[in-house]
């Protein structure tokens, strides 16, 4: 009797043209197997990655830059924990088992975070940035540094071991004289601290790399903000935030809102009403009616008839433009061109000349046609007369559901960017950290403050796509109505859990909440778990190899780098699906600020029903009394919770955890004396 073969190893066999490379690929791996789980793990697999690198770059191979790219991955695989072996000359990969322990589930990821983080925290720029920041210097005649912006906490703690003394009574004057938190928001590139001279931008950026896991940029929006202490000497920072924009395509979100084509369509058939059907028509119609179309009535793309009654030959035309225009894109487009045709061009020339790149004459072509197609089924079902009675019966179909998706689509696309927005970085700066100073900064991130600063800071902001298929310039109103963030650990509790802020303490309903909704958990794909290194080698094997190029390109499409890292893995005929998902699923949160979400986010309801007034007066320091009432004045009653407060010090040795973990000489000094 034979056992049935073990099916949860994957073999990896990388397209290496040359058998000197598929051997040095099996050799490599075998030394990656060998490494003992233990302490020193990590130095070891760096020491067996550092001379596989050098060996490779050395050598003259053809295909040496395959047997980087295929070497560093199943190096990053082994930091991440996977399990690796070689059978005679098969290697195999397992992903990490999942740990049943919450707890060690925990320690898992941080480990894994770490890796990045602390490479990212060796580079010797980031060495110089630390370095600044920790130097003294000399402020409106007194001397500073980053650490004048760090609490001491045996000072705190013991002001809060006082406070406990009066939580039977007047417990919220004595909890606000110790802890008073506002916002500051980082504006300007060169907006300094009026306490230290130092740019707001450097502060955010110091206390960011105390996080476990890497600090990257994100492209699109980003709005940072701080959150600091009044009610002490240079306002200490509590912690720190940033609103990006939002992933586009996130399932439990958008099942959540109502705009996930199953849900909306479900709502459809069950609730059809006229004004959902009249909607329909008039989405369409301005979306057909922003598509920039001279140029291909010039070249008889198709005619002003197709634009109100199009025939099958002019969708056939404009699905084949747009395929030959990406083909073209593909082949010559470069970056730093479009660049150079932003300086020498403004207003509405810059955006006629950006319509008419390869890039988006193609989005515009495809974009033609598929509204097209629906306008031709919508104009079949409603005869000009839209009704729900007519809407029934049209979503009872194949191609008028589709048609559906399709404008559902569109009235995603012109709101998601603009009224959504993600918590990319929450979280608490020691020592507010033992004090849920994280759940203070995510309160405070759900504020009218910062929905009326994301308003005023992108009041007037050009839509860099829609502007380029619409050839003019297209602004959206910036009315923030929805964040969305994610748990850093898929397991347990986090500082999201269970916040709710009554609206009756900031000027709105009794009934009404500001809440964190825990929607379910996140599809654990992405590059996280892969180096810089590594991405760029999977990047550079694309760039140098015949395949479809991804030029990173704004309007291309969604994470080039993912797609790139994507490509690579299938190049090397390695199981991309499988390498992508880093095992480590997060929970969804969502927070609405308004009451009609669903109609808003479609452009059902013109207005969003703000459920705290968006310019509320004193919001930020009524969610900080709030904050003190819910949480502070609980927590203030652990002993352990302020022993670990008191831990946080600032005078040699030190030991303040807002501090950025990195190496010094021993010649250090002290950041303050016992008497500063």
């Amino acid at each position: 009797m034979t056992n049935a073969p073990d099916t949860s190893w994957t073999t990896l066999e990388p397209a290496l043209p040359s058998k000197v490379s598929r051997d040095a690929f099996v050799e490599h791996t075998r030394a990656l197997a060998k490494v003992r789980r233990d302490e020193r793990a990590d130095e070891v697999l760096d020491k067996v990655r550092a001379e596989f690198v050098a060996e490779v770059k050395a050598s003259r191979r053809a295909d040496r830059q395959a047997l980087l790219a295929a070497g560093l991955v199943v190096c990053d695989l082994a930091t991440q924990g996977w399990l690796i072996r070689v059978r005679g000359e098969r290697v195999e990969i397992r992903p990490p088992e999942p740990v049943a322990d919450r707890a060690a589930e925990k320690a898992r990821i941080r480990r894994q975070e770490l890796v990045k983080r602390n490479a990212q925290l060796r580079q010797s720029s980031v060495q110089r940035f630390l370095d600044s920041m920790e130097r003294q210097r000399l402020h409106n005649g007194a001397y500073v540094s980053i650490y004048s912006l760090m609490r001491d906490g045996r000072e705190l703690a013991e002001g809060l071991r006082e406070a406990r003394t009066h939580l039977n009574n007047g417990w919220a004057d004595v909890l606000s004289n110790l802890v008073e938190p506002y916002l500051q928001f980082v504006t300007e590139e060169a907006a300094t601290c009026a306490y230290t001279g130092l740019r707001l931008m450097d502060v955010w950026r110091y206390f960011r790399h105390t996080w476990t896991n890497q600090h990257t940029s994100v492209p699109g929006r980003t709005m940072l903000f701080l959150v600091r202490d009044r009610a002490a000497a240079n306002h200490p920072v509590m912690g720190i935030g940033a609103l990006s924009s939002p992933i586009m395509q996130i399932r439990e979100r958008d099942s959540w809102i109502g705009w996930h084509p199953d849900t909306f369509l479900e709502r459809v058939r069950r609730e059809p009403t006229r004004n959902l059907a009249k909607w329909l028509v008039d989405t369409l119609d301005a979306a057909i009616d922003e598509i920039y179309v001279a140029d291909l009535l010039e070249d008889k793309v198709l005619s002003t008839r197709d634009l109100t009654a199009p025939s099958d030959d002019a969708l056939d035309r404009l699905f084949n433009e747009g395929a030959e225009q990406r083909r073209l894109h593909h082949r010559y487009a470069r970056t730093r061109d479009l660049k150079r045709r932003r300086a020498d061009l403004s207003g509405d020339e810059y955006w006629v000349a950006q319509a008419r790149t390869h890039l988006f004459r193609s989005k515009r072509a495809l974009a033609l046609a598929t509204f097209l197609r629906a306008r031709a089924v919508l104009n079949e079902a409603f005869q000009g007369k839209p009704t729900a009675a007519k809407l029934a019966a049209l979503a009872a179909t194949g191609y008028g559901s589709d048609a559906i998706r399709r404008v559902l689509k569109k009235a995603k696309a012109d709101r998601v960017g603009i009224a959504v927005a993600d918590i990319s970085v929450c979280g608490a700066v020691q020592p507010y950290n033992a004090l849920l100073g994280g759940k203070l900064t995510a309160m405070l991130a759900a504020s009218p403050e910062v929905v009326h600063q994301y308003r005023r800071r992108y009041a007037g902001a050009e839509s860099e796509i829609a502007s380029s298929v619409a050839g003019r310039p297209i602004v959206r109103a910036s009315k923030l109505v929805l964040l969305g963030t994610t748990s850093l650990y898929g397991v347990g509790s986090s500082q999201y859990n269970r916040i709710k802020i009554p609206a009756n303490r900031l000027g709105g309903a009794d009934k009404d909440v500001i809440r964190y909704e825990e929607l379910g958990r996140s599809e654990a794909f992405g590059t996280s778990h892969y180096s810089e290194e590594t991405v760029d080698a999977l990047v550079d094997l694309v760039q140098q190899s015949d395949a479809q190029r991804v030029n990173s390109i704004f309007g291309e499409g969604a994470s080039p780098k993912l797609r790139k890292v994507r490509q690579a893995l299938e190049l090397l005929s390695l199981p991309a699906g499988m390498l992508l998902n880093h095992h480590r699923p997060r929970i969804v949160y969502a927070v609405s600020l308004i009451r009609n979400l669903a109609d808003y986010l479609i452009g059902l309801a013109r207005q969003p029903d703000y459920i705290i007034p968006a310019d509320a007066a004193a919001s930020t320091a009524a969610i900080g009394a709030w904050w003190r009432e819910r949480w502070l004045r609980h927590r203030i009653t652990s002993d352990q919770a302020l022993e670990e407060v008191a831990r946080h010090t600032r005078v040699h040795p030190v030991t303040h955890g807002a501090r950025v973990p990195h190496q010094r000489a021993s010649t250090q000094q002290p950041m303050f004396t016992e008497h500063s």
